[in-house]
């Protein structure tokens, strides 16, 4: 079996494929996409970091392609969909820089506030600028950290080291989590009231793209600080602009950009502004990590079929594996529906494996549906080995139970989500084969095809309702694919899932929430 090496790797890592039985491995990093595409077809496994992006097309050709290994966190380069039609396992090894990255999130919050790159700078010129580089100290500072995921709470507990009060914004933690770790909850307004300093350490979603903006910066403490080493394009760059022109920002460190590289920037115009090259997972002890966690990853898989730290196949055998699929697949949907409806914290979670499932082990499934429920927040930090770990990391209570007796379906697997401020149920089951439905949301009875982008619309059951719903999305050139009517027992009101042919821009939905029979308008993708 061939393995190719597509980006920079370790040469610890290039040594165990070298010495693994039955394998074969090829080094051809910075291909550009059409050489890479023509050669992709002689390999078993595709070894990659941020470099190489493995698109629909490029797997298209890739007729042999077994398994897909990142090494690192971030897939934003895989279309994990395609691959996942395709069969192609997608691996990522998200142990091996979590404590690099929170290193390097530290180190530019001190360089930033005792100017050690200016004053690099000056000394290698030939100056000595003493009274213009005064800093400011950590000591008593507050630190809001937003994001309290594993790289962020890291930050948190080395940030006490510095005796600072660190504060955290997370609406997937709960209070309980937060004050173990020995710090404070708040809201995203309250963090940016009080801090001195910001960091953001959550994935790049459409809920967190631009997530620090003007708004965001007019809320925050004149003479505030700014750190991002997390998702370029988190940090709204030209807001950021403004804000350091002003002076409500005195300071930012960016390790990551909009675009990378980023080339001429209004920001390193800035002397307040330092900059590094997106180096928070490049340490020689995190590069190690990762290039040892994802050959013995592949080289395991290649070998004897074992998968480990996969973001779209669960770790079980191939046996069970085929028996399991559809199960596994509807899970993960549940989960990610769930995790768009619940509001606030979750709590507990509950799955309800009712019908016969032939003495199945189903522990794999609700290990899906807990990665689908994490992987909004956490997007590629979450996958089918870590997801059970970060639920209990997280205060989340998860049980299961069976019954023999499914009503109306052979089969049905419902999932209950108790979150801070509300409970959901939502229920699916398989028809067929491997037609995934969902039938249940909370107590709404329909019939979903669980994919694509989805609305779902609180109406009152009465006559022009679901018309001028129609009427508001026409108007904004929104193509309803396929809509699912559901009503409620007492018969008082609809539930409505429409399926579109692209994202409803945010006007039409100011427009669907003020139509007099609309309850109440949720975007979903699925």
């Amino acid at each position: 079996m061939k393995v190719l090496v597509s980006d920079k790797l370790a040469d610890v890592g290039i040594k165990m494929f070298r010495k693994a039985d039955g394998i074969d491995v090829d080094v051809k990093v910075g291909l550009p996409p059409n050489k890479l595409k023509a050669i992709i077809k002689d390999y078993d496994a595709l070894v990659i970091r941020s470099a190489t992006k493995v698109t629909e097309d490029l797997l298209k050709a890739a007729t042999r392609l077994k398994v897909i290994g990142r090494a690192g966190i971030g897939l934003d380069n895989v279309d994990i969909a395609a691959a996942s039609k395709r069969g192609v396992v997608v691996m990522n090894t998200p142990g091996g820089n979590i404590v690099t990255t929170a290193e390097h999130t530290i180190s530019m919050m001190l360089a930033l506030s005792r100017n050690i790159p200016q004053g690099t700078a000056s000394l290698k010129a030939g100056r000595w600028e003493k009274k213009n580089l005064q800093g400011r100290e950590l000591f008593n500072k507050t630190l809001g950290v937003i994001g309290y995921g594993r790289i962020g709470s890291i930050v948190a507990d080395r940030a006490r080291g510095l005796k600072m009060e660190v504060i955290v914004h997370d609406p997937y933690a709960t209070k309980e989590l937060v004050e173990q770790g020995g710090f404070e909850l708040v809201s995203l307004k309250e963090l940016y009231k009080r801090s001195d300093y910001i960091t953001v350490h959550v994935p790049k979603t459409k809920d967190t793209t631009g997530l620090i903006n003007k708004k965001a910066f007019d809320q925050m403490k004149p003479g505030v600080m700014i750190i991002n080493c997390a998702r370029g394009g988190i940090v709204n760059e030209k807001d950021l602009v403004e804000a350091l022109k002003s002076g409500k920002v005195a300071g930012a460190a960016l390790d990551v950009f909009e675009t990378e590289p980023p080339g001429p920037s209004p920001l390193f115009e800035f002397d307040n502004v330092i900059a590094t090259p997106h180096l928070g997972a490049s340490t020689a002890e995190a590069q190690t990590n990762v290039a040892v966690s994802v050959a013995t990853q592949i080289i395991d898989y290649l070998q004897t079929g074992t998968i480990v730290n996969a973001v779209n196949v669960p770790s079980v055998t191939g046996e069970l594996l085929v028996k399991l699929q559809p199960y596994i697949t509807l899970a993960d949907r549940l989960g990610c529906l769930q995790a768009q409806l619940a509001k606030g914290a979750v709590k507990a979670v509950t799955m309800e494996y009712l019908g016969d499932f032939s003495g199945l082990d189903m522990a794999p499934v609700t290990i899906a549906a807990l990665k689908g429920l994490l992987t909004p927040a956490l997007r590629d930090e979450v996958n089918f080995v870590n997801a059970p770990i970060i639920a209990k990391e997280r205060g989340i209570q998860v049980t299961e139970s069976r019954r023999m007796e499914a009503e109306d379906f052979t089969n049905l697997i419902t999932m209950r989500v108790k979150a801070s401020k509300g409970s959901s149920t939502v229920s699916g089951t398989i028809f067929g084969k491997h037609e995934l439905r969902i039938v249940r949301v909370n107590t709404f009875r329909l019939e979903v095809i669980p994919e694509g982008h989805l609305l779902l619309i609180n109406n009152m059951d009465k006559p022009g309702a679901i018309g001028s719903i129609g009427t508001v999305l026409g108007r904004h050139n929104v193509n309803i694919a396929r809509m699912h009517v559901g009503q409620e027992k007492d018969g008082g009101r609809n539930v409505i899932f429409l399926v579109t042919d692209t994202p409803t821009p945010n006007q039409a939905l100011k427009e669907l929430r003020a139509l007099p029979l609309v309850k109440s308008v949720t975007p979903l993708e699925l």
